[in-house]
């Protein structure tokens, strides 16, 4: 038996997450659901069902602390002692910084950072007594790299990188069985750009390359499940965060030739479109976003990065037999 708690369950990654621990662990599953939207968590609960296992519906907002540990204690008291948590909620705003509002601000740090502070924090109070139990964050390749337009999701994902650095020392240092990770994403193909709040001329679409929540759910279940610090999906991402390493200066100039542009489809945008920056939207959204056809459904780095210990034996074995047929050829 494995109880997981997933925020953002309701839609996008969070919902294809759900769906993919329900489907590893079939009837030894259960899944606390945390979101705002009711349409969609029961959705989720659905789908989790239909695997087997089971789910439980919490409509929270993950900015309010209080809400977040009253839901960890519903979840401990129905479906059992959390073994996982992933904070995955998160909202923003495509706006450049000079027309962003304030509260604006203060929302998108308030869900997208504040939020896996809560969770964290409630995750922690149950699973630091029991010695045990994993602490799943979800991050992005902007949590190294910041981009124009999304300056307050890009400073929430920074937050959240240097958060969990803080966190992890700390574990070591109490010789903590309890495990934090960090998954960071590439551009994902889900609902949130057809209802992110928008200032652009443009309707928003993902940074291409884009790929399929269910490559990132599928990540952070292994992620879950191994104890590895840190965890790269996509080629992209790795070459965003090396990137940033090696050349941030180059970035910064690259970015703004093309930033703005990356971010936008040709349609224009639609001034009634309704966003959920402050209350969800009625309906069920599902996990995928309408750029399917744009999307990838395969990720050979992320394969290669979850098998690297494998692989470098595999490697060095090889090697050494090579040097020992050439000695002997010798």
């Amino acid at each position: 038996m494995i109880t997981v708690v997933i925020t953002g369950a309701s839609a996008g990654v969070g919902r294809a997450t759900a769906r993919a621990f329900a489907r590893r662990y079939g009837g030894d599953a259960a899944i606390g659901l945390i979101a705002r939207g009711v349409d969609g968590l029961e959705a989720a609960r659905r789908e989790v069902e239909q695997e087997g296992g089971r789910a439980l519906v919490l409509p929270v907002d993950v900015a309010d602390a209080a809400q977040i540990d009253a839901a960890a204690q519903r979840v401990e008291r129905e479906l059992g002692p959390i073994d996982v948590w992933i904070n995955n909620a998160m909202v923003s705003v495509f706006s450049p910084v000079k027309e962003l509002q304030p509260d604006e601000v203060k929302r998108v740090t308030e869900v997208t950072y504040l939020g896996v502070v809560y969770g964290t924090l409630a995750a922690l109070e149950r699973m630091l007594p029991r010695d045990r139990g994993t602490i799943v964050q979800v991050g992005s390749a902007l949590a190294y790299r910041g981009i124009p337009l999304q300056a307050a999701y890009c400073g929430a994902k920074h937050a959240i990188q240097g958060f969990t650095e803080s966190l992890r020392c700390e574990l070591l240092h109490d010789g903590s069985g309890v495990h934090v990770t960090m998954v960071n994403l590439p551009a994902m193909n889900t609902p949130q750009f057809d209802w992110v709040k928008s200032r652009l001329p443009r309707a928003p679409q993902p940074v291409p390359p884009i790929y399929q929540p269910e490559i990132a759910a599928d990540a952070i279940v292994w992620a879950a499940e191994h104890r590895r610090r840190e965890l790269s999906v996509g080629m992209t991402t790795v070459a965003v965060i090396w990137g940033n390493k090696i050349a941030a200066p180059l970035g910064d100039r690259y970015l703004a030739r093309t930033g703005y542009d990356a971010q936008q489809t040709h349609e224009p945008a639609d001034p009634t479109r309704p966003d959920n920056l402050w209350h969800p939207l009625p309906g069920d959204h599902g996990a995928h976003g309408r750029f399917a056809s744009r999307s990838t459904t395969r990720s050979p780095q992320t394969w290669i990065n979850e098998h690297l210990p494998a692989i470098a034996m595999a490697l060095a074995g090889g090697a050494l037999l090579w040097r020992a047929a050439a000695s002997r050829k010798a």
